[in-house]
């Protein structure tokens, strides 16, 4: 698998998370990114726990640079895109173009025009910006 291929997996097993904690079903990370991924992929794995693990410091910059909105207003595919993509702009060594790209490529097939304008301004922002560690 590719990289835009795993980020397809790494969606939907966010998203897959997200939808657990909002019903309040127990779950295990490492048995969701299994059902959703055959072989251990260290690319999977670490974006996966890495959103995760940053979660509360990406949605303080999602909301920062979010216009008259909050991340936790918009639909939990939308989510998993914006925060992926955050994470890896600003806690990867991920060329900014192509995590911008791959984030916006996502969000033509999962979302509407307008989530995925918003999605692709907000990663703009923080990209030409300078609150990527706050």
């Amino acid at each position: 698998m590719n990289r835009s291929e795993l980020r397809k997996k790494i969606m939907t097993i966010l998203y897959q998370i997200f939808l657990y904690e909002s019903d309040n079903i127990e779950y295990d990370v490492n048995s969701v990114i299994k059902e959703n991924v055959e072989i251990d992929n260290d690319f999977v794995n670490n974006m996966v726990h890495g959103v995760l693990d940053n979660i509360h410091d990406i949605d303080k910059i999602a909301n920062k640079n979010l216009k008259d909105w909050t991340i936790d207003r918009l639909g939990k595919i939308d989510q998993a895109i914006l925060r992926m993509g955050i994470y890896e702009l600003c806690y990867t060594d991920t060329p900014e173009i192509v995590t911008i790209n791959e984030a916006v490529e996502l969000s033509k097939e999962y979302s509407d025009e307008k989530v995925k304008n918003m999605i692709n301004a907000v990663l703009d922002k923080i990209y030409h910006g300078d609150n990527k560690d706050e």
